[in-house]
């Protein structure tokens, strides 16, 4: 199986554009994100660097001549030299359950200490991931180079998965694992007011197309709670033409919208003047036959002002179109957005 590969710092997760990367990279989530959960469970050595680093959501990053007790510090997972049979080994406990497209085993920094190949087993959602018997392969043996993002599709990954075991030949370090693919949540938790965000990525909700991502994923508007700092919102360059930015993202759960709230936090210098939303209800359409007829959507929030580093709620100015599955998110003229949510009741 031949990976892309990438030497850069795009990750996919909101530190850099997604220029480049896969298109099945591109409309997934990352599913192992700590934001969203994600866990690291259990490792056969992680004698060098800790498990728990390597589903940071930022991308590694390496400090000359910084070391502890055990050696060099590395910003990964990174197991002692093997001198016996065998190989190494992490389980991960994903975020939030999912169908598996495909994953990025990132090992930059990593020069003289990466694995020479990996392989990836999956659990499904409801079985015991303690059983041996539960784990299928999703990734076959592959081969790894060191310090670069390497991207693999999924082989035969049929199913919902809740955890993921990387394993590692025969040892070695990985700055970073990322498991794309489509949330699929058991749960629906409700807010105070019994409305559910129908929009978020713990929900289903998932980015479908946008026109520009520069500085920050649009997968960022869906994260759970508030952003830590710009990289963790979605954030457009620098509009030198007539126009405005936007992105389609498909609503995890189909229904009517009621409350929209937009959260401008830390984009202080560079949050956009206005936003608007568009929606439709369709149900079955496709990312390539929805970008040219999204323009032409429904009103569903009109232009409204937005202020610096602020959470914006509009409920009035909603207009109720009853059930959609998709919306369009534009910004005016361009800038950065931290979080959407679109509270309703599901269809």
């Amino acid at each position: 199986m031949t990976a892309t590969n990438k030497h850069d710092t795009a990750a996919h997760d909101g530190s850099a554009t997604d220029a480049g990367l896969p298109p099945w990279v591109q409309t997934s989530v990352n599913l192992a994100d700590a934001r969203l959960g994600a866990r690291a469970l259990a490792c056969s050595d992680d004698f060098f660097a800790p498990k728990e680093r390597m589903l940071q959501p930022g991308p590694a990053v390496f400090i000359a001549g910084k070391y502890d007790d055990n050696g060099k510090w590395m910003d990964g997972w990174e197991s002692r030299r093997r001198r016996g049979p065998g190989h190494d080994w992490c389980i991960v406990a994903l975020g939030v359950a999912g169908h598996i497209t495909g994953f990025d085993i990132d090992t930059r920094h990593f020069t003289g200490n990466f694995p020479p190949s990996a392989s990836i087993d999956a659990c499904p959602q409801g079985a015991d991931p303690q059983s041996d018997a539960n784990w299928v392969c999703v990734l076959p043996a592959v081969a790894l180079a060191g310090d670069r993002q390497q991207f693999f599709p999924a082989h035969g990954a049929q199913g919902v998965y809740s955890h993921v075991r990387l394993n590692i030949f025969p040892d070695g370090g990985v700055a970073r694992l990322r498991v794309y693919g489509r949330p699929s949540p058991a749960n629906v938790q409700r807010g105070p007011d019994g409305l559910v965000d129908l929009l978020a990525l713990v929900n289903g909700g998932h980015p479908l197309a946008w026109n520009n991502a520069h500085f920050g994923a649009c997968a960022n508007l869906l994260l759970p709670g508030r952003g830590a700092d710009m990289g963790e919102g979605w954030e457009t360059r620098r509009r030198r033409e007539p126009g405005h930015d936007w992105c389609l993202l498909a609503l995890g759960i189909a229904g009517r919208v009621r409350r929209v709230e937009v959260d401008t936090a830390h984009f202080k210098g560079n949050y956009p003047d206005r936003c608007s939303l568009q929606a439709t209800w369709a149900p079955d359409a496709s990312a390539a036959s929805i970008v040219a007829q999204s323009q032409f959507w429904s009103g569903l929030l009109p232009e409204v002002k937005l202020n610096a580093d602020a959470i914006h709620i509009f409920e009035s100015e909603c207009i109720d179109l009853g059930a959609i599955t998709h919306v369009r998110f534009n910004l005016h003229p361009d800038g950065g957005v931290s979080r959407l949510r679109l509270w309703g009741e599901p269809a």
